[in-house]
C-alpha cells in the first residue's frame, strides 16, 4: 500500500490550514469481476470519509482518497474486507506482496491457484461428491442409512454429499452473505442461496454438484484473470529495481527510486536501463522496442537519449539521469495503461446497463419458475416441440430444480467481463509494441474509424529539412547567395533556418552578417537589414509582392526537370518553369533578394518516410475508406509528398485553425475521422477529430498528455498495427458479448422443457462461457505489429 498527499497544508498550525486529503492504493487480488467492484464499492461508500474510489478489478487495485478527519486508513482496508476481499499488505498485515513499480503503481501479485485454501477445498469438496455418487449409483448395497436429521434418514452418500457442501460451498455461502450486506445482486449471492435451498429440502446431490462445480469454475476465472494481468506485470517487469551509480568516484548499487536527478548511472552490456537520461560517456546499441516498438536496436553516443526499460545490447554506457524512476517514459506508460481501464467503451457502458436489468428479471423468471408451475399443472401433460416430446411435470421437486438451474443462469458473469478483458488484453498488447492507448474508448474508437488524417511534416515524412539546391542568379555565387540567407535566418527559429546554417556550415561561407531591424513576416518569410540595405528571404509569393515577375519561374510544367544550364536566366531572372519544377519535386523554396534585385534560390526538402507508401497501402486494404495528408506546405510540394505517399487525397497550405476545418469537413463526408499528427502543433486539430494519435511520443510529455493515442517510436509503420489491433478488438468484444448472451438464451430454453441441469447451466453458462470470452480476448495479444504492416 501506498500513501500520497493531495492539497494545500498553508495555514496557521493550530487548524487553520486545509487539512491534506489522503490517497490510499491498495491491492485486492480477489477482486477480479465488475461485480466484485461493485461490492466493494458500495461497501466503501457507507465509510464517512471516503472521497473518492477508483476500483479496478483487472489489475486488482483500489485507489482510494479518504479525508483523515473523519477517517483512517484501516477503517478503509476494513471496509473492504468487509466486502469479503482480504487486502493483501494492508494495515496488520505482514509483508507487502504486491507487485510495486517505483512511483507506486501497483498490480495484484500472480496468484497460486491451483493450490490456495480454495483450491484445496474445492479439490476435497469434487472428492466427496465422487464417493458420494459411487455410493449412491454403484455400491448401492453399501449406501446404508447412518444417521437422521430432522427425521430425514441420511445414507452414506447424503452425508458425503453435506460433506461437499460444507468444504465447497461454505466459502460461495459466505461470499452470498457478504453480497446480501451490501446490497448487490451478484453470482455469490444466487449461487449461495441456490446451495442453501437444494440443501435445506434435502436436494443434497444438487446442492453438492452446485457447491463444486461453481468451485471448480471460480478457480478458472481466477486463472484466466491472473493471465489477463500477466500483461501487465510484464510490462511493470521491464524496469529494473536496482541500479548502479557513480558516488565519490566508486560504483555503488542502489534501488532505483533512490537515484536523484543528475546523478550518473552505470549501464553495463546486457543491463537494462533503470532510468531516462542522457548519454554522457561511452557507446552501445540499445534496444528500446520495450518502449518505442522498435524491432531494430539503435546506436546511442554521448548526448543521445535513453529510457528506462530499455537493454543495452553491448558497450558500457554512463548516462545522466534526468527523471526519477517514478516520473520515467516506462512508469508513466505502465500508469496510462492502468488509468486507460478504467475509461470504459460505449459497449461496456452498455453491458453494465443491460446486466443491471438482466440478471433481476432472470432471478424473477427463476423464482416464478420454481412456484407457479407446480401450481397451476395439476397433472403431467405433454406436449409436442418441434417433433420431440415433452412431458411438464406436476411435482414441486422437478420445477424447484428448474428454477434452481435458471438462478444459475441469471449470473451475467461471462457477458460483463467480456468486454473489459478484451480491452486489457488489448491495450497491455499494444503497449507492448510502442503503441500507448490511453483508453478503451479510443482503443474501440480507433477500430471504427473511417477516414485517417495524416499530417505531412515529422508523420509522412522525416521531418528533417536539408536543403537540396543551390540556385544563383545574376552575378551572384552560391557561396554569396548562402552567406546573406544564413546571416538572415541566424534569428530564426524555424527549421528551413536550421537547415539553411548547417548547409552553410559544411559549405564554409565563413562569418554570415548579423541582420540589424530584423522582422519575421508571418506565413511568408523573414527581413533584416544587412550592411544597411533591406534583405528579404521567404517564399516566391513574398517576391511577387515586392514587384518581381516570376511568372515564367513559377509557371505549369510538365514535370520534366530542366537541364542545369538552365537553371539560371540570362538577365538575372529565374529560368522557365524552374520553380515549379523544384516544387513539383517536394521541394520548398527560398528566395533570397531585396526590393531591387533577386540573389538566388535556395531549395529545402523535407524526405519521405520508407514506410509511409506501405503504411497507407495497409490503410486502405484494412478497410479504411480515405487517407487524407494534410499540410501547411504549398500546392506543389504537398502533391508531390502525396504522390509519394499514395494518399487518396490531400489539402495543402492550411492553417492550424484550417486543419481542423478540413477535420470537421472528413467527419461530414466520411463519419468518424483519426487525426495522426506530432501532438503539439496538430493539437486543435487532433482534438477534432474522434481519436487523436501523436507520433514520436517517448520521452515527450505534451505529447504523451494531449493525445489519445501515442505512438511511442517515430514509425509510422505501427499505424496499421493500431487500425488492426482495435478493429479485431471490436469484433472480439462482439464475438463475446454475443456468444454469452446466445448461450444464456439458449439454456434458459431448455429450462423449461428439462433440458439443461444445474451441471450443465454451470459448467457451460458460467463457467465455460467466461474461458470462451477470456480465451477469445487472449488473442489480442497474438496480433504481430509485422504481420499487420506486411500481410
Amino acid at each position: 500500500m501506498t500513501e500520497n498527499l493531495d492539497g494545500d497544508t498553508a495555514g496557521p498550525p493550530n487548524g487553520g490550514g486545509q487539512q491534506r486529503e489522503l490517497s490510499a492504493r491498495l491491492t485486492v487480488p480477489e477482486m477480479d469481476c465488475p461485480s466484485c467492484a461493485q461490492k466493494v464499492d458500495k461497501s466503501l461508500q457507507r465509510v464517512d470519509g471516503v472521497v473518492d474510489a477508483t476500483l479496478q478489478p483487472t489489475t486488482g487495485t483500489a485507489n482510494i482518497t479518504y479525508d483523515p478527519k473523519r477517517t483512517s486508513e484501516a477503517d478503509v482496508v476494513k471496509a473492504i474486507e468487509g466486502a469479503g476481499y482480504e487486502v493483501v499488505g494492508g494495515p496488520g498485515t505482514e509483508g507487502d506482496e504486491r507487485i510495486e513499480a517505483s512511483d507506486g503503481v501497483d498490480i495484484a501479485p500472480p496468484s497460486e491457484v491451483w493450490t490456495s485454501a480454495r483450491a484445496k477445498k474445492t479439490w476435497l469438496g469434487a472428492a466427496f461428491v465422487t464417493l458420494g455418487l459411487v455410493f449412491e449409483f454403484l455400491l448401492t448395497g453399501q449406501n446404508v442409512t447412518i444417521a437422521s436429521g430432522l427425521d430425514y434418514p441420511l445414507r452414506v452418500a447424503d452425508v458425503l454429499f453435506l460433506g461437499a457442501v460444507a468444504v465447497s460451498g461454505i466459502p460461495v455461502v459466505r461470499g452470498g452473505y457478504y453480497s446480501a450486506k451490501n446490497r448487490s445482486l451478484d453470482i455469490d449471492l444466487l449461487m449461495g442461496t441456490a446451495i442453501i435451498a437444494a440443501t435445506g429440502i434435502g436436494y443434497f446431490v444438487e446442492a453438492a454438484t452446485l457447491a463444486v462445480l461453481f468451485s471448480i469454475a471460480e478457480l478458472l476465472e481466477d486463472y484466466a484473470m491472473d493471465r489477463a494481468r500477466d500483461s501487465l506485470r510484464e510490462l511493470m517487469e521491464l524496469s529494473p529495481d536496482e541500479a548502479t551509480v557513480l558516488r565519490d568516484g566508486e560504483e555503488v548499487t542502489i534501488p532505483a527510486e533512490d537515484v536523484a536527478v543528475g546523478e550518473t548511472v552505470v549501464v553495463r552490456p546486457g543491463d537494462k536501463i533503470p532510468l531516462d537520461g542522457a548519454v554522457i560517456d561511452g557507446e552501445s546499441a540499445v534496444d528500446q522496442s520495450p518502449i518505442t516498438g522498435e524491432s531494430v536496436p539503435v546506436d546511442k553516443t554521448s548526448g543521445d537519449e535513453v529510457y528506462a526499460g530499455a537493454i543495452t545490447e553491448e558497450g558500457y554506457l554512463e548516462i545522466e539521469a534526468t527523471s526519477t524512476a517514478g516520473d520515467s517514459t516506462l512508469s508513466r506508460i505502465i500508469e496510462m495503461v492502468q488509468g486507460a481501464q478504467a475509461k470504459k467503451t460505449e459497449t461496456e457502458q452498455f453491458v453494465d446497463r443491460f446486466s443491471g436489468y438482466y440478471t433481476p428479471v432472470v432471478v424473477v423468471l427463476a423464482i416464478l419458475t420454481a412456484v407457479l408451475p407446480p401450481l397451476v399443472i395439476t397433472t403431467p401433460v405433454s406436449v409436442d416441440v418441434a417433433g420431440y416430446g415433452f412431458t411438464f411435470a406436476a411435482d414441486w421437486q422437478t420445477w424447484f430444480i428448474r428454477g434452481l438451474t435458471l438462478l444459475v443462469i441469471a449470473c451475467p458473469c461471462a457477458f460483463v467481463i467480456s468486454t473489459p478483458v478484451s480491452v486489457v488484453s488489448g491495450i497491455t498488447s499494444a503497449a507492448k509494441n510502442g503503441v500507448l492507448i490511453k483508453g478503451g474508448n479510443y482503443l474501440e474508437a480507433m477500430g471504427e474509424v473511417d477516414a485517417v488524417a495524416l499530417d505531412k511534416t515529422g508523420t509522412l515524412t522525416k521531418g528533417e529539412l536539408a536543403v537540396t539546391d543551390v540556385i544563383p542568379v545574376s552575378d551572384t555565387d552560391e557561396a554569396t547567395l548562402l552567406r546573406y540567407a544564413a546571416g538572415l535566418e541566424r534569428r530564426s527559429e524555424h527549421p528551413i533556418a536550421t537547415a539553411i546554417l548547417a548547409r552553410a556550415d559544411d559549405t564554409g561561407v565563413g562569418n554570415s552578417p548579423e541582420p540589424d531591424a530584423f522582422e519575421s513576416l508571418t506565413g511568408k518569410g523573414i527581413r533584416g537589414d544587412i550592411d544597411g540595405e533591406t534583405y528579404y528571404a521567404g517564399k516566391p509569393a513574398l517576391f511577387e509582392e515586392l514587384g518581381f515577375d516570376l511568372t515564367r519561374a513559377r509557371s505549369a510544367t510538365d514535370g520534366g526537370v530542366p537541364a542545369p544550364d538552365a537553371v539560371e536566366g540570362d538577365d538575372g531572372a529565374f529560368a522557365e518553369d524552374a520553380l515549379a519544377t523544384l516544387e513539383g519535386e517536394g521541394k520548398t523554396v527560398v528566395i533570397v533578394g531585396t526590393k531591387s534585385e533577386l540573389l538566388g534560390a535556395i531549395a529545402i526538402a523535407d524526405e519521405v518516410r520508407p514506410a509511409s507508401r506501405r503504411a497507407v497501402e495497409r490503410l486502405q486494404e484494412l478497410g479504411v475508406e480515405r487517407v487524407v495528408m494534410l499540410t501547411g506546405d504549398n500546392e506543389g510540394t504537398a502533391r508531390a509528398i502525396a504522390e509519394q505517399a499514395g494518399v487518396d487525397e490531400y489539402r495543402a497550405d492550411l492553417l492550424p485553425d484550417e486543419k481542423v476545418d478540413a477535420v470537421e469537413e472528413l467527419q461530414a463526408e466520411c463519419g468518424e475521422v483519426a487525426m495522426v499528427g506530432d501532438g503539439i502543433n496538430d493539437a486543435p486539430a487532433l482534438a477534432t477529430a474522434e481519436v487523436g494519435i501523436a507520433m514520436g511520443a517517448a520521452g515527450t510529455d505534451t505529447a504523451l498528455e494531449t493525445a489519445d493515442i501515442a505512438l511511442m517510436g517515430d514509425d509510422i509503420g505501427k499505424l496499421p498495427y493500431l487500425y488492426d489491433l482495435s478493429h479485431t478488438a471490436n469484433g472480439v468484444i462482439r464475438q463475446n458479448i454475443w456468444a454469452s448472451l446466445g448461450v444464456k438464451f439458449l439454456l434458459a430454453l431448455g429450462v423449461p422443457l428439462g433440458l439443461v441441469s444445474v451441471a450443465l447451466a454451470v459448467v457451460v453458462g458460467d463457467m465455460g462461457m467466461s474461458l470462451g470470452v477470456t480465451g477469445n480476448a487472449m488473442r489480442l495479444s497474438r496480433i504481430d505489429p509485422a504481420r499487420s504492416a506486411d500481410a
